[in-house]
């Protein structure tokens, strides 16, 4: 797989839900670790406390009534040795001070002594503990002042401290972490696992959902997605097939008008044809007599032969246009000089005076010789009527490695008028087109341009319009250059 795919792959949904998916996962993970670490260390460090503050008073009260008031150094020193024996199991270190005296026995050089707001609290009658750091080591610190039997419940003076260590409970904690560290790594892998599944089951409406909008995009407007459920995406199919049964349902009725116009169109032309032949054939008549008649007559006569001669070929353009519409219309391949059938048309029109031709010899190629007449007239013609003289025609042969199909055959015909409009480009080729509204009548039929269109898409070519860097308009017509033997 390469790059761009992984790239693909990384940008993509299902990557997003396993990435979001995962993070919840780990956070969900290291959430739950530290809140039960917490409650886990507060347990066992009160559960410690707890155990060493019962102790440490149940010895207290077993051997305080053997201690004497007021006690000497001596005393103190027994008495904290006995409870030091004592509490081997706690390992604990016994301190012992009368009435604010010296500490007994005295606190280790180097070792933290008892904490001030322990001794405070004792000195006042309060129990106190506190957890401290000696020497980078955790100590627990215990104060219990002791009182004399009896219901007045007076403070003897005497006060005791221990400083019991906490390594095994520390130990405990750094194995808690240990297990939920170790516990957290599988438990996210394992996440994957459910992270693939969920974001397979929300992709995969998705996918059905972009091939359906694939297969509409062919056409198959009858693509429907299949609803399950109750849920977004559930809702998002519904709308689905509501937007493609109405679009449907649109398209099949632009189809059904489209083919009734162009129906209409063809019936009309068709049945136009008859008429205007019997029309064209009186002209005729009246042409030829027109120099006959007095003046105003002849002039209606010519009126009248030029705007039949407009009609006839406004019908014969609805036709051709037809045709093309109807799919009816056929190419007839032959193998021909392209400059001799440029020239041709050229002569046909009587136009070799008003244009200029760059017609090398030598070219020759399997083109349709009345189709392609059709489209250098119409170009042409486009040129003189609404171009500047002089209008010049090109032929040339162009080759664009970058195309597939090899060598081009490009006709050219630029004039020396003002160019075109650079917002009516876009629209030269459409039916009817206009680029100035308030012209409502013109010589052409305004079919011209489309039907050239369609000749040179009729032989997988196309044709392109511009303004020319020194003024006027250029039409290019860009066909592949098929030669003798070539298939189409």
């Amino acid at each position: 797989m390469g790059r761009p795919a992984l790239r693909t792959l990384a940008r993509g949904l299902r990557a997003r839900l396993v990435v979001a998916f995962l993070l919840v996962a780990s956070l969900s993970a290291l959430t739950t670790a530290a809140l039960t670490f917490r409650e886990a260390r507060t347990a066992i460090l009160k559960r410690t406390q707890d155990t060493a503050v019962s102790a440490l008073r149940a010895q207290v009260n077993s051997q305080v009534p053997d201690l004497h008031f007021p006690p000497t150094h001596g005393d103190l020193s027994r008495f904290t040795t006995n409870l030091a024996r004592a509490g081997q199991a706690q390992h604990w270190n016994i301190h012992a001070r009368y009435q604010g005296g010296p500490m007994t026995p005295p606190v280790r050089p180097g070792a933290r002594g008892i904490p001030e707001g322990v001794q405070k609290k004792v000195r006042e009658g309060i129990a106190a503990f506190q957890r401290v750091d000696i020497n980078g080591d955790p100590w627990l610190t215990i104060g219990l002042p002791v009182a004399f039997s009896g219901d007045q419940g007076e403070m003897s003076g005497l006060e005791i401290y221990a400083q019991v260590p906490l390594h095994e409970d520390e130990a405990n904690v750094r194995a808690l972490v240990d297990a939920a560290q170790s516990g957290a790594l599988p438990a996210i892998a394992l996440a994957v696992v459910p992270a693939l599944l969920a974001a397979r089951g929300v992709l995969r409406p998705v996918r059905e959902l972009r091939r359906a909008t694939q297969r509409i995009t062919e056409g198959e407007l009858d693509t429907r997605l299949k609803v399950t459920g109750s849920d977004e995406l559930a809702d998002l199919s519904r709308t689905f097939n509501d937007m493609a049964a109405a679009l449907e349902e649109n398209v099949a009725e632009l189809r059904r008008m489209e083919a009734n116009s162009r129906r209409f169109a063809a019936d009309v032309s068709h049945e136009l044809r008859t008429p205007l032949a019997a029309m064209t054939a009186v002209v005729d008549v009246l042409d030829e007599d027109a120099g006959a008649l007095d003046s105003d007559t002849a002039h209606a006569v010519r009126l009248i032969s030029e705007e039949t001669g407009k009609l006839a070929r406004m019908v014969e353009d609805l036709m051709e246009i037809s045709r093309f519409d109807a799919g009816a219309a056929a190419l007839h391949l032959d193998e021909v000089d392209v400059a001799e059938t440029v020239r041709k048309t050229l002569q046909a029109r009587g136009w070799q005076d008003k244009v200029t031709a760059d017609l090398p010899e030598g070219i020759r190629a399997r083109l349709d010789p009345r189709r392609i007449d059709v489209v250098v007239a119409n170009l042409v013609g486009n040129a003189l009527r609404h171009g500047g003289e002089p209008v010049s025609v090109a032929v040339r042969v162009a080759d664009d490695g970058r195309r597939q199909d090899g060598e081009r055959l490009l006709i050219e015909i630029a004039d020396r008028g003002e160019g075109i409009d650079p917002e009516v480009l876009p629209h030269v080729f459409e039916r009817f087109f206009k680029a100035d509204a308030a012209r409502v009548r013109s010589e052409g039929s305004g079919l011209g341009l489309a039907i050239t269109l369609e000749n040179v898409r009729l032989h997988d070519g196309t044709v392109r319009a511009a303004n020319g860097p020194g003024g006027g308009a250029v039409f290019t017509v860009d066909l592949p250059l098929r030669r003798g033997g070539d298939e189409r």
